[in-house]
């Protein structure tokens, strides 16, 4: 099995594009539609990144972000932010708190994968630059 993927979004419709897309590139996908139900499995599942939407009930896409990144177990997993909110100032936020990546709905699969590999290579490359004894990769 590929990656561990936590995807976060309070609309059924996109989680369901969301996971179907990236199971079918070899992700294992978990996913949670509430800010407090994000942190539980974060914490539990250990993902190798997290797709967020901002606009989440309860706890929000942004303080969730934010408490991910204060916990040793989290704080270094990539974060791609999803969200309908659009502009230079949603994605400054999104960057303040966190996020490493940004991404405005509506969005393709094909853009949300390419993002989502993206990621996860560049975090494997830095990974590999700071344990010298990884050697290299295969």
């Amino acid at each position: 099995m590929g990656s561990r993927l936590l995807l976060v979004d309070d609309e059924t419709d996109m989680l369901e594009m969301m996971a179907y897309n990236l199971g079918a590139d070899g992700y294992e996908i978990k996913t949670a539609v509430t800010g407090l139900d994000a942190l539980n499995k974060a914490r539990r599942f250990l993902p190798d990144l997290i797709v967020l939407d901002l606009m989440l009930d309860g706890i929000d896409g942004f303080s969730v972000c934010e408490i991910l990144r204060s916990q040793p177990s989290t704080g270094r997993v990539p974060v791609l932010v999803i969200t309908a909110l659009s502009g230079q100032m949603a994605r400054l936020n999104a960057m303040s708190v966190g996020a490493d990546d940004f991404l405005s709905k509506p969005f393709s699969p094909q853009e949300l994968v390419r993002r989502v590999r993206g990621l996860l290579a560049a975090r494997v490359s830095t990974d590999s630059e700071e344990d010298p004894s990884a050697g290299p990769r295969p």
